[in-house]
């Protein structure tokens, strides 16, 4: 077990904002972020697979109204929060670029790249 501590299980509520964090990938800084759905706690890298936008334009608000889909504000595609595939939308088909996450001791912690 290893990785950096990204914020405090309490942070994140069900369907609620997320926490936006920089993650290396690649060999450079990427902005990320971290949501939880049904319990669980899910990170991707912070761009549509469109257009490289960040989903949330810097809100922090990942989900659709309803709270069940990750909602990419500039372009209206929706993501399943569990996988990360877009499910409409121009990128139809195609899938955010999931991190490894871990919860433990109330910490939420980001190993790197799935």
């Amino acid at each position: 077990m290893s990785g950096e501590a990204v914020c405090a299980s309490r942070a994140l509520v069900d369907g609620g904002p997320g926490v936006r964090f920089q993650v290396p990938y690649e060999g450079v800084e990427l902005p990320a972020f971290l949501v939880r759905f049904e319990g669980r706690v899910y990170g991707y890298l912070n761009r549509c697979m469109h257009v490289l936008f960040e989903l949330d334009s810097g809100s922090s608000v990942f989900f659709d109204d309803d709270g069940r889909s990750l909602l990419c504000s500039a372009h209206g595609a929706l993501y399943d929060p569990r996988d990360g595939l877009c499910t409409l939308g121009p990128c139809k088909g195609m899938q955010l670029t999931p991190l490894k996450v871990e919860e433990r001791d109330g910490k939420v912690y980001c190993l790197g790249a799935a």
